[in-house]
């Protein structure tokens, strides 16, 4: 079966982690995605994080589907080379400081020039243009600016950053959905367009109604820790082997159930159940009831029974729970890839499945510059165009 981008060319100019991770969601649909490196200064998601055998294993995942060559943009050859390359894509992702590309004559201007059906997705903290346009930025300081360490954590103690990257996640999400919006958009204008995405917009959609909340009744949401000010029993609670589990009542069904099963129905009767908001303000009262009971018996009996009721429950799992669960087993969320540098992998499989058409992961990241030459020989250079460039420093 044809994968449904196949066709479309993707040139991933960017590092660290947006811009790359849009490229992969595309690839895993059949994209092809070319990984354009510098010679000496690899993305550095190479680096980041445990190696085997002196392999970045981050890089396995964040690279798979591309094929990786090497090219230094601030050289001449490296710019001729990228433009012809351009011409031949669908897609350029780039997470330079704003006027990089423009200092090295590789502008929209130059590259529209080259092809005008070409979208160029450009990925940066702040964006294009504004006060902080400028700025050097990670997708910690979204975490930070957006709001979201402000409400997470327990109420007494520090605001909380997430410990892998959350910004840069949500922002590669966006990114991967503007490209083909933008494509879109080329099918029926025949022109291509530029997709400014700061990381810092992606989470401030994602963390709701705050910003609304705010303007109309100046009302701050404030940390709660695992607790919600939407609904009650919510929080994590520990059993008595030792695990943790996660309980929400999002809806008012379900929180009846849960303290049914709890031995508390008498709350039910309360004014105050009637409302997740309501709820929500008696969370000491109900936390006490589901706690105590969940800390009288082991997490299986407690899924066990909290299933058996309807009610809504979860493990809090590792990343070793995670590997054995059915669940995820049974949808092949963790697969397994064949790579010839560390043999089997097992890593997050395509982001969903398409019942026609399904992605799939062809290959794991591959070594630096590895496809260079195929690239370079398709786009038509000669052994002694190559060389050249080599000997200038532009591979």
């Amino acid at each position: 079966m044809t994968a449904p981008l196949t066709g479309l060319r993707v040139l991933d100019l960017a590092t660290l982690f947006a811009g790359p991770l849009a490229a992969t969601l595309l690839g895993d649909f059949g994209a092809e995605v070319i990984k354009v490196e510098h010679p000496s200064r690899p993305d550095p998601s190479r680096g980041h994080g445990p190696a085997k055998n002196g392999v970045g294993l981050w890089w396995k995942l964040l690279g798979r589907n591309k094929r990786t060559m090497t090219l230094d943009l601030s050289r001449p050859g490296g710019r001729t080379t990228l433009l012809r390359l351009a011409a031949t894509a669908d897609v350029v992702i780039e997470n330079f400081r704003p006027g990089t590309l423009e200092k090295w004559g590789l502008g929209w201007d130059e590259l529209s020039a080259a092809n005008p059906r070409l979208v160029l997705a450009r990925v940066t903290a702040f964006g294009q243009f504004g006060p902080y346009a400028h700025r050097p930025g990670f997708g910690t300081l979204a975490e930070a600016m957006s709001g979201f360490a402000a409400i997470t954590g327990e109420p007494e103690a520090p605001p909380t950053l997430p410990p892998f990257g959350l910004a840069d996640s949500i922002a590669a999400l966006t990114t991967a959905y503007a490209v083909l919006t933008a494509l879109a958009g080329r099918d029926r204008t025949g022109a291509g367009q530029v997709v400014d995405l700061a990381i810092i917009e992606p989470i401030l959609t994602v963390l709701g109604p705050q910003p609304i909340w705010y303007d109309q009744l100046g009302h701050v949401q404030e940390r709660t820790g695992n607790r919600s000010q939407n609904n009650a029993p919510r929080n994590t609670y520990r059993t008595a082997d030792g695990g943790w589990v996660a309980v929400s009542t999002s809806a008012q069904s379900v929180a009846e159930r849960v303290m049914r099963l709890v031995g508390r129905p008498d709350v039910i009767e309360e004014p105050w159940f009637a409302t997740g908001e309501d709820r929500a303000r008696h969370a000491e009262v109900l936390d006490e009831a589901v706690g105590g009971w969940i800390a009288r018996h082991t997490r299986a009996e407690v899924l066990k029974e909290f299933e058996k009721a309807e009610a809504a429950v979860a493990p809090v799992q590792d990343v070793r729970d995670v590997m054995t669960d059915p669940q995820y087993a049974a949808l092949d969320s963790i697969t397994t890839v064949p790579d010839p540098e560390l043999g089997r992998l097992r890593m997050q499989n395509v982001l969903f499945r398409l019942s026609a058409t399904p992605g799939v992961i062809r290959w794991a990241g591959r070594p630096h510059g590895a496809d260079t030459q195929a690239v370079l020989s398709e786009l038509g250079l000669t052994d002694r165009e190559i060389a050249a460039l080599a000997a200038e420093g532009a591979l």
